[in-house]
């Protein structure tokens, strides 16, 4: 099963509906020794941007590439034709080995935007106006917070290049432990290589609310809250962040109009020669996705005893199981000797077992007769 990136997807909207992908099994072998047909490859298609998550959240693939590729869950190994048992005692045994079940595994798939900057701030500080001014994006906009629920992204165009813009919806106190589906919105910027935070110059507190929304991004992460960062400080069209102007001495500071347009070359400078200097984006590293090896114990199994019988587990064990047709004699009785040879059959009879008694392996219940 594979996950691949391609510009053709927008979202995730195919997997809503449908949860379950299975690929098509191999085919069987014939005779003079010929193998079966392999089973065909499943791939996912996915938009660029998306993360593949194990079920415990893990990393497992970062697709932030058109044409990145990621293998996800592996097939299985074919089993063995009965011409593999053939001896000089069974000239023509009567069954084959199964082959071998392939990886089955739940992930999660999660699509982050992929922009050089992104608009950070708390609700109504007009970042969406501010990426409407600075690319040709057309956000909804509105004189009340939380206008924006979805990210949006723009392009503006610069001496240095085209800058990729992402508005993140505005954050709360509390964004970082999912209040306002922050946590929804502040992995967004995980990819971002530049945070821009935007605030009401005309508000009250100003630079309260950067202080809250800094501390939010770093109770997100830490790492992200060490990114290059400015600050736009919106609304020097009106009086108040005029006055904040005057008495402001930060440096790092922008001040800037989405309205009347005052400042906005200055803020495009300012991100372009940060944007030169600012380095890739740190993320996380995907894990390892190796079927287990198998590695046996120094009895290599393990008898337990139960009111209602025995287990025996193991890694041979499992394997001697799944490699076996139950629905053959002659593959039951190779079963059996396998039993003998690695000591399972005495290990059993060492724990007191007695002819009818159940016995479990890999899931499969067994009547015991020596």
């Amino acid at each position: 099963m594979l996950v691949k990136a391609t510009t053709s997807r927008s979202d995730l909207s195919d997997f809503v509906s449908r949860r379950k992908w299975q690929a098509v099994d191999g085919g069987a072998g014939h005779g003079g020794r010929k193998t079966g047909r392999g089973g065909a490859d499943v791939t996912l298609d996915v938009p660029v941007g998306t993360v593949v998550l194990d079920d415990e959240g893990r990393l497992i693939a970062d697709l932030e590439h058109p044409g990145a590729v990621a293998v996800i869950a592996s097939g299985g190994t074919g089993g063995r034709g009965n011409v593999h048992f053939k001896s000089s005692t069974q000239r023509a045994p009567d069954y084959a080995e199964p082959g071998r079940k392939g990886d089955e595994r739940w992930i999660t798939l999660d699509l982050k935007l992929i922009a050089d900057v992104g608009l950070v701030g708390p609700p109504n500080a007009g970042k969406s106006s501010l990426l409407a001014s600075l690319t040709a994006a057309r956000p909804k906009v509105a004189s009340y917070p939380f206008t924006t629920l979805n990210p949006e992204l723009g392009v503006a165009e610069s001496p240095g290049g085209r800058i990729v813009i992402a508005d993140i919806p505005g954050l709360v106190e509390g964004a970082s432990k999912g209040i306002g589906l922050g946590l929804r919105f502040l992995r967004h910027v995980e990819r971002t290589r530049l945070l821009v935070y935007v605030v009401d110059g005309a508000g009250a507190m100003p630079w309260d609310e950067l202080k809250k929304v800094k501390k939010e991004v770093e109770n997100f992460s830490p790492r992200l809250a060490h990114r290059p960062s400015l600050v736009a400080v919106n609304k020097v069209d009106l009086e108040p962040a005029r006055n904040l102007r005057v008495h402001t001495r930060r440096k790092g500071v922008v001040f800037v109009s989405a309205l009347s347009g005052e400042g906005l070359d200055d803020l495009t400078t300012e991100v372009v020669r940060a944007l030169a200097a600012a380095p890739e984006p740190e993320l996380p590293q995907p894990v390892a996705l190796e079927r287990p090896k198998t590695v046996a114990s120094p009895v290599g199994h393990l008898v337990e005893r139960h009111p209602w019988g025995y287990t025996v587990t193991g890694s041979r064990v499992e394997q001697l199981v799944e490699s076996t047709d139950l629905e053959s004699g002659g593959s039951l009785q190779r079963f059996q000797a396998m039993l003998d040879k690695l000591g399972v059959s005495s290990a059993l009879e060492a724990a007191g077992v007695q002819p009818g008694d159940t016995v479990r392996m890999a899931g499969v219940e067994f009547e015991y007769q020596p």
